[in-house]
């Protein structure tokens, strides 16, 4: 059986994309590749064995076009409401809160933000299929 172990993303500025996601998420450096022309980060937290791969392709200055196909990368938190004001507080500008429902029964409770990249983030409540 298949098992997930990183996404990657392309990112223009390296230090600024680790900063990010280390004071947003905890994720630290767990490798760092340096190549001839492009470099590869994993960043990853002790909470999940799941990685994200930073590829920051050298002497690229042009943001990249997102497109209309991907969606987002998604975290679990254990407590949302505080994790919405201490994203807020460090200037990501979280997206409001989110109480999503399927026939009147709660699913999930979350919020959005945006790395320097634009690439979206899901911070879901931990608890039901969202652990």
């Amino acid at each position: 059986m298949a098992k997930t172990i990183h996404s990657m993303i392309r990112v223009l500025d390296e230090e600024r994309s680790v900063d990010f996601y280390n004071k947003a998420f905890g994720l630290k450096v767990a490798q760092r590749l340096d190549f001839e022309t492009f470099t590869l980060v994993y960043l990853s937290n002790a909470d999940s064995p799941f990685e994200v791969e930073l590829t920051v392709n050298k002497g690229r200055t042009e943001p990249y076009a997102l497109g209309d196909g991907y969606g987002h990368l998604a975290v679990s938190v254990t407590d949302l409401d505080s994790e919405h004001d201490r994203i807020g507080a460090l200037g990501f500008n979280p997206k409001k809160i989110v109480e999503f429902n399927h026939d009147g029964a709660p699913i999930a409770r979350f919020f959005f933000i945006e790395d320097p990249d634009g690439y979206k983030i899901e911070v879901l409540q931990r608890g039901g299929r969202f652990q």
